[in-house]
């Protein structure tokens, strides 16, 4: 009976473990995109008035971040500074699965990002600039929209789950 009852418990707590990494998966990829979008009006301000070039400009971009958008952009500016590629696209596809597990969204929106930098003067740069933001506040907007019902949500399908299996296998 003793065994049982531990396997009931190890079951309802990895099943709840499960939902509120998910509740925490979520939080993380807002946290991700808020400092994404602080970083890219950075990049905005320094391209504009600056005209910094681009691997000074993501080395920077480094500097202001923190976590794997840190070391994205500092592996961004390597891979630029060593010319392995011109093509500033080609440089942050191989960044990205170098960088780890980045959210997918702030994933999207680095790779977004990748298409225009380096590609066209500084307008079309801006306007890339511009589009990425934008992309980034929508997605962020529809993160925050019922975030606490969805972040209980996640934990308590997490737990019932658990209890379901658990109930399941007695």
């Amino acid at each position: 009976m003793g065994l049982k009852i531990i396997g009931v418990i190890l079951v309802v707590a990895g099943c709840a473990g499960f939902g509120f990494k998910l509740a925490s998966n979520h939080l993380k990829e807002e946290r991700s995109l808020r400092s994404l979008i602080r970083i890219l009006d950075y990049m905005e301000c320094e391209l504009q008035y600056r005209m910094t070039p681009l691997p000074d400009l993501c080395r920077q971009a480094a500097v202001e971040s923190e976590g794997l958008l840190k070391k994205a952009f500092t592996l961004l500016a390597n891979r630029l500074d060593d010319r392995i590629s011109t093509n500033v696209d080609d440089c942050m596809a191989c960044v990205l699965p170098a960088v780890g597990s980045i959210p997918p969204l702030t994933a999207s929106a680095l790779a977004q990002l990748g298409k225009s930098l380096g590609r066209f003067d500084i307008e079309g740069q801006l306007k890339g600039l511009e589009a990425v933001r934008q992309s980034c506040r929508q997605q962020l907007n529809g993160l925050e929209k019922d975030r606490d019902m969805r972040l209980r949500n996640y934990q308590t399908l997490g737990i019932c789950a658990g209890a379901a299996i658990a109930i399941l296998l007695i």
